[in-house]
């Protein structure tokens, strides 16, 4: 069950924070991917986003094939650059335990590299959806075979020393094994709620797919992260 008291969400001008005994315990941030395309996250900042996951890449929903989303290095180290917490998630698509592992291991070598170069990432959250393309070839997956996928990709994150996250709405998070989403911290997806609905624990929670951010020319997803007072 949630562990929060709804009485303690305050919205103001599109963004949440959350109060516990009268003091702060949330921080307001967003997620982004090449879909945004470039950003100038010093005004990001100036807006007052505190922190920023950036998409590392995907696995195609046809082929499968691998690939660097064209804005993630300039997105980690750009978002970190103007002080912002920034942290990261890999669109997967991947029908086997092996296929996950691989994605996995795709995006440490990814975010590695991007640390490497001033960003300090330390968060990887797998995110599995369905996808609206013709073919797609993980739209069937079963939740037996989510849940092991889930789990190794979770497993190969926190053996390089990464924090996993698991995203996803209501339904797919319920889809997968108990065992599995009590692993690892949940960001949910829920969007147009006077506050989230879900019986789960969870630590983000994403409320809006339509947010508008100075610095960001396109709608941009809006996200409060919970037990995080903002320092």
């Amino acid at each position: 069950m949630s562990p929060y008291n709804w009485e303690g969400l305050v919205r103001s001008d599109g963004r949440w924070d959350y109060f516990e005994d009268g003091q702060l315990a949330s921080r307001w941030g967003i997620d982004v991917s090449e879909h945004q395309k470039a950003i100038d996250w010093g005004q990001v900042a100036t807006a007052g986003v505190e922190f920023a996951f950036v998409r590392i890449g995907n696995r195609g929903a046809t082929k499968g094939l691998l690939r660097v989303d064209d804005y993630f290095l300039a997105n980690a180290t750009g978002a970190k650059g103007a002080g912002i917490q920034t942290e990261s998630y890999f669109f997967s698509q991947a029908i086997t335990e092996e296929e996950a592992e691989e994605e996995a291991a795709f995006a440490i070598q990814q975010v590695q590299e991007a640390n490497g170069q001033g960003a300090a990432i330390s968060l990887i959250a797998y995110d599995h959806e369905p996808v609206e393309t013709e073919g797609a070839r993980a739209n069937a997956l079963s939740g037996e075979q989510l849940s092991l996928n889930t789990a190794a990709f979770c497993g190969v994150v926190a053996q390089a020393g990464f924090q996993p996250l698991v995203y996803g709405n209501r339904r797919s998070l319920f889809r997968l094994s108990e065992e599995v989403r009590s692993s690892c911290p949940v960001w949910l997806a829920e969007y147009n709620a006077p506050s989230p609905t879900a019986p789960l624990d969870f630590v983000l929670w994403q409320y809006s797919n339509a947010g508008s951010v100075p610095g960001i020319s396109i709608n941009v997803d809006l996200n409060i992260w919970f037990n995080q007072p903002s320092t």
